[in-house]
């Protein structure tokens, strides 16, 4: 294209590049004026030109090559200079640099470069910018904490121990807690097919006095049959609700599709309600242990690994893209999108409500952890241990429900 346009004058120039907009639809200035360099201007003035009737550059004088007006920089070469230097300054990291401190737009550098007595248009500096190479870039997530060494044996040992479970034909659950929702008329990122002109309408504030309330959805995602159990909750996620999730999974789905299991494997992020170091997730699980007869066998993924749980990317991604552009106006509402989620690969999810009020705060005290049945792993014992039953006497001795806690608040 630049081969052709060299033999090409002004205005035929402009028209030819206008033509190539035009073709390419939506986008087609922005993309013409990337490639060629062509201001927006020069391009809407030939689409215009050739949307007319009139015969192209009849009666019009055509300007000779090198002709018009120069580039600042070629004028004023300070310019470049000082935007080099104030782009220098940013990228080395200079602290004095008041720059620093702003998000770099373009009309900001302008205004530093005006106090410096350079008078420049934004045009010019996104030229001169990408000239210099610079673009602009979002954050990368990229740095990953490094500091315990043992993470990769960490990944080798739960998946060797998931194998082994799944071998035998015993339940290997991945489980973790979505991003909580807000309930009521409120904007939903995303886009989904329409009427012409007819878009849901929505509040403009997102208060949450607008709204019914909070989904707290916590989902357990079965590895080998390729589904999952979302149960979401409307108070508070705490450890008793992330345990009340998983048994739910079990009376409604697990029991039955493993009717001989004597073990269940949970695969569980190192932090939140189902942390490493909560108490209350372990004091729960012994509850449920002793209730369901099973010995229960915990592997956490290593810190800052969390995007490697096995629920991310197999079921809540699809959850979002369900009802992505999807207002979530009720709990039926966000109930029905869960359940609907299905992929290619033949995931199936099942959702529910969970109206039990969860309370916070609740203290496990050290001589209840004594009584726990934990056995840590030889390999990271902070981070693998079996949890097997207790007897039924001990099982008695548990903290007081939430509603005796609310009764005696």
């Amino acid at each position: 294209m630049q081969k052709v346009l060299r033999t090409l004058n002004e205005a035929q120039v402009r028209w030819f590049v206008a033509r190539e907009a035009m073709l390419r639809g939506r986008g087609g200035v922005t993309r013409m004026h990337e490639l060629t360099g062509l201001s927006r201007p020069t391009i809407v003035k030939g689409i215009k030109e050739l949307a007319t009737q009139a015969e192209l550059g009849v009666g019009k004088r055509i300007r000779r090559p090198g002709a018009g007006r120069k580039r600042i920089e070629e004028r004023n070469p300070e310019v470049l200079r000082a935007l080099q230097e104030m782009m220098a300054e940013t990228t080395a990291g200079d602290p004095m640099s008041l720059l620093r401190w702003t998000s770099k737009s373009s009309y900001q550098i302008q205004a530093h470069l005006r106090a410096l007595g350079h008078t420049v248009s934004e045009d010019t500096i996104r030229r001169r910018l990408k000239e210099l190479d610079y673009s602009l870039q979002g954050n990368v997530k990229d740095k990953a904490d490094a500091t315990h060494g043992g993470r990769d044996r960490q990944f080798r040992y739960l998946n060797d121990l998931a194998k082994e479970f799944m071998r035998r034909g015993e339940p290997v659950l991945s489980v973790d807690a979505k991003k909580k929702e807000r309930i009521g008329e409120f904007k939903n990122p995303g886009r989904h097919w329409r009427p012409q002109g007819k878009p849901y309408t929505v509040n403009v504030y997102d208060y949450p006095q607008l709204g019914q309330g909070t989904a707290i959805p916590y989902g357990t995602y079965d590895l080998q049959c390729n589904s999952g159990m979302v149960n979401v909750g409307m108070t508070h996620e705490t450890a008793e609700f992330a345990v009340e999730s998983i048994r739910r999974w079990w009376r409604y789905v697990g029991r039955r599709r493993y009717r001989h299991a004597r073990r269940l494997l949970i695969c569980a992020d190192g932090g939140g309600s189902n942390g490493s170091r909560n108490r209350a997730w372990k004091f729960y699980l012994q509850r449920l242990a002793d209730e369901l007869r099973l010995a229960i066998t915990v592997c956490h993924y290593p810190p800052g690994t969390s995007k490697w749980n096995k629920i991310e990317h197999r079921m809540f991604s699809f959850i979002s893209i369900n009802w992505r552009g999807e207002p979530l106006v009720s709990f039926e509402t966000v109930i029905k999108l869960i359940s609907a989620t299905t992929t290619k690969a033949g995931l199936k999810v099942r959702a529910m409500l969970d109206t039990n009020e969860y309370a916070t705060g609740v203290k496990i005290t050290d001589r209840q952890m004594e009584e726990l049945q934990v056995s840590p792993h030889e390999l990271h014992g902070q981070w693998n241990y079996t949890i097997t039953p207790r007897a039924k006497a001990v099982f008695r001795s548990a903290v007081p429900s939430p509603q005796t806690v609310k009764a005696q608040l």
